[in-house]
């Protein structure tokens, strides 16, 4: 789509991570008028290597795993658009009108997948990826019996440093010339544990040929050699656009949703690292689907009560099939349904 499009749809998902794709994707296919909205990028994006989620192969990056996924949503019907959607209010009709910086967007129901970043250490520090990582759950398995850092002054960071002993027994903590934060039950629970805590901050970062973490060099001279290791510092979840439609949040500052993806405003969903919970891809893609088929039985046409039959006077089989001319030539038009059908039977 190009500038100044303005987009009428039954779904706007917003944002194009794993959990915005599958929402987008199973609203399409189940005869939905469905518009993804990204601005691009993300922590998918980020990955150099796709772990833990079956059938998928670890030589594919993130940008091709979402390229892919990105492929294959058009190509059943979704309308994408490349854009920041900065503003979202309630219509008076109850449909929600979203503003972005090339589109507008009006549409029944909202799917927010606007996901969190992560808070990083000031530099020096390793390139992501290449020796700095974020999540414990899809990387861990990678530093089995290899020298491994932890880097951080809160309790998350104290208790991924003991976590990490169940993959190797070289881990360090480093504060990077901060004080620890951690509560004391913590601290004591940490020293109890064989892990290095080591206070001077990083002064210099040595990377391999190929990019990939070599040591680190600290502000007392000594230098470590690390496979690479984990930041600690937070997230800062990107909740804007709920706060603009009064959704509640939660404690921690996550979007709080049912087990379906509802927040507490009727028609708003949030899906993946947006909400509370692991922040892995399956999971991500599991609530997608689920908020998918929950928008789906509340939009679709058919079947229709008694009440609505009657007031439309009745209904006969040329009001069926119950979705859009556009999606119904999609769907003819997609290459499983032609293998099945036969490219010459129309």
């Amino acid at each position: 789509m190009t500038a100044s499009t303005d987009v009428d749809a039954h779904v706007a998902v917003v944002g194009g991570g794993p959990a915005g794709l599958t929402a987008a994707m199973y609203t399409t296919r189940l005869g939905l008028d469905t518009v993804l909205i990204d601005r691009g990028g993300g922590r998918a994006a980020m990955m150099q290597e796709t772990h833990n989620v079956i059938g998928v192969t670890e030589d594919v990056s993130g940008m091709d795993f979402l390229g892919t996924a990105l492929e294959q949503v058009k190509e059943y019907g979704t309308a994408h658009v490349r854009d920041t959607i900065t503003a979202v209010e309630r219509t008076d009709d109850g449909r929600f009108a979203l503003a972005g910086n090339d589109v507008d967007v009006v549409a029944d129901r909202v799917v927010l997948s606007t996901g969190f970043a992560d808070g990083r250490p000031d530099p020096p520090a390793p390139r992501t990826g290449r020796g700095l990582h974020y999540c414990l759950h899809c990387d861990a398995y990678t530093f089995v019996d290899a020298p491994v850092y932890v880097m951080g002054t809160g309790n998350s960071a104290a208790f991924v440093a003991m976590i990490m002993l169940n993959f190797t027994d070289d881990v360090d903590l480093l504060l990077d010339g901060d004080r620890p934060t951690w509560d004391e039950s913590v601290g004591e629970q940490l020293r109890a544990h064989p892990v290095d805590v080591l206070e001077p901050e990083v002064s210099e970062v040595t990377n391999d040929e190929a990019g990939w973490l070599e040591s680190m060099t600290f502000a007392d001279g000594t230098t470590r050699e690390y496979r690479g290791g984990f930041a600690m510092y937070g997230s800062d979840y990107n909740t804007d656009l709920a706060e603009q439609l009064g959704c509640d949040l939660t404690d921690d500052g996550t979007i709080a949703v049912d087990d379906h993806g509802n927040t507490s405003e009727d028609g708003v969903y949030a899906v993946g690292d947006v909400t509370p919970g692991h922040n892995q891809i399956p999971i991500a893609m599991s609530q997608g689907a689920k908020a998918g088929i929950d928008i789906y039985y509340d939009l679709r046409t058919f079947p229709m009560s008694l009440d609505e039959i009657e007031a439309r006077g009745g209904i006969d089989v040329d009001d069926a099939p119950g979705l859009s001319p556009s999606l119904r030539e999609q769907a003819r038009a997609h290459p499983s349904n032609v293998s099945r059908r036969g490219a010459g039977d129309d």
